[in-house]
């Protein structure tokens, strides 16, 4: 009988005790499980498991495998923030497996994607010819996002032009992420660190350094977004 009770407050201490541990982690653990995301839940799952079953250990032998993967996850979370190299590291990076109705074989071999898969995925996208897509990659989530050529998108209103001015879609060219010049965006689009900073200037900004993102969209528009302090400070001054 005390050990049916104990089993039952072990239970629900360790129930408890890994929801404010997921939450602690973050909402991305949910909304986007990458490779590293996914090892880490499975490996705390085990861990609650064992806690639970082994009644004769201590409580903490259990949760401290549990705190050290939980601060381990902060921790890279954190970094992958503050360092491009680290992000890429930790999630791996997206890949175009089709461009121009084209599939790039060295991509799908080195992400070690079959054909049986693309294909299942593009008809749940009602996409049932590779030559009808511009750009298909595959996220560091697994997702695979589909972009049609311009002539196979749903027809609204707005699109009703004339033939002549029908544009094929590009992808969006990061010139600026976290104030750091992006020099292999700005060769893509042909143009120098000094036009880029001419034109974050021209928008109200000092320096490259104030920018969070910047993209050049395939309207060839500049977007930019400040970071939060500059923006706050802006909002104040006003």
């Amino acid at each position: 009988m005390m050990e049916s009770i104990e089993l039952f407050f072990r239970t629900l201490f360790i129930y408890f005790f890994i929801l404010m541990v997921m939450r602690l982690m973050g909402k991305r653990e949910i909304g986007k499980l990458s490779v590293f995301d996914l090892v880490v839940s499975i490996m705390i799952a085990d861990l609650a498991v064992i806690s639970i079953e082994n009644g004769d250990q201590p409580m903490i032998q259990g949760i401290l495998p549990i705190v050290t993967l939980m601060v381990t996850q902060i921790a890279l979370s954190y970094l992958s923030l503050k360092n491009q190299t680290v992000r890429h590291l930790v999630d791996g990076k997206p890949a175009v497996l089709i461009e121009d109705g084209k599939i790039r074989e060295k991509e799908m071999a080195r992400n070690r994607y079959n054909l049986d898969d693309l294909m299942a995925q593009l008809r749940e996208k009602n996409i049932d010819n590779i030559a009808d897509v511009e750009f298909a990659i595959l996220e560091t989530s697994g997702k695979l996002s589909v972009f049609p050529k311009e002539e196979k998108k749903a027809v609204s209103k707005e699109d009703l032009f004339p033939p002549e001015r029908i544009q094929s879609s590009k992808l969006p060219v990061y010139l600026i992420i976290e104030g750091q010049v992006q020099e292999k965006g700005l060769r893509r689009i042909g143009r120098s660190r000094r036009w880029l900073e001419q034109e974050v200037r021209r928008q109200g900004y000092r320096g490259v350094e104030e920018i969070f993102l910047a993209i050049m969209d395939n309207q060839g528009h500049l977007l930019l977004d400040g970071r939060d302090e500059v923006e706050e400070g802006s909002s104040k001054d006003r």
